[in-house]
């Protein structure tokens, strides 16, 4: 895995993950998968980045997770609810990583035509929407050169990555990662061109594809 070898599950974070849990933000069931999933974010980066951001943090997973793997990084957790992201700034707090984690209340499509607009060697998605929407709203977040990298459903096919699709974003065909999680791995050719992401609520209603 692409992490600190130093790193250690601490029992802080699975408090934090377990309140979470309790507010709803994150499924049913064992606790313990749902780490092993997030960590394997790190394992699909292949990179260590000095900058992530985590699209759709929701619960913390796998931001939280990926803060601790990367200790040196910086980050930013982006959602666009505000229960949410007051839950993560206190999480954030929790777990003493407030002095390089930000969090950020905003749709994506809004945060990417901020100062967040091309910061980031990686970003990340676990159930953000539909593959358009998602690698269009990392679009505008992603450096040259910067990774999307996507956790995908067991039923999920390589044709769900249009390659059309995404070099019209400019992104390089999707790489379907073998093993369990499933994640699909993409790197940003270029700068973003302006136009994208579109405005809020457009990718999807007007997907770049089916």
């Amino acid at each position: 895995m692409t992490q600190d070898p130093r790193y250690v599950r601490p029992p802080a974070l699975l408090a934090v993950i377990e309140e979470s849990r309790r507010f709803g933000f994150l499924g049913p069931g064992d606790l313990g998968p749902q780490l092993d999933h997030a960590e394997g974010f790190a394992r699909a980066a292949g990179v260590v980045p000095g900058a992530f951001l985590d699209l759709g943090s929701g619960g913390g997973l796998p931001g939280l997770v990926l803060a601790l793997c990367w200790p040196a990084a910086r980050g930013v957790l982006l959602d666009a609810m505000v229960r949410r992201t007051d839950f993560l700034q206190l999480a954030v707090e929790q777990l003493g990583l407030a002095d390089r984690i930000a969090v950020v209340c905003s749709r994506a499509e809004d945060a990417a035509r901020t100062d967040l607009r091309g910061r980031f060697e990686v970003v990340t998605a676990r159930s953000f929407g539909p593959p358009a929407v998602t690698a269009e709203c990392a679009a505008g977040l992603l450096a040259d050169g910067g990774i999307l990298v996507v956790s995908e459903p067991p039923e999920g096919g390589a044709d769900r990555w249009n390659p059309d699709g995404l070099a019209l974003l400019g992104f390089a065909p999707a790489e379907p990662l073998s093993g369990e999680p499933r994640f699909v791995r993409m790197a940003r050719r270029g700068a973003p061109a302006d136009r994208w992401p579109r405005r809020v609520g457009v990718p999807a209603k007007r997907p770049l594809w089916a």
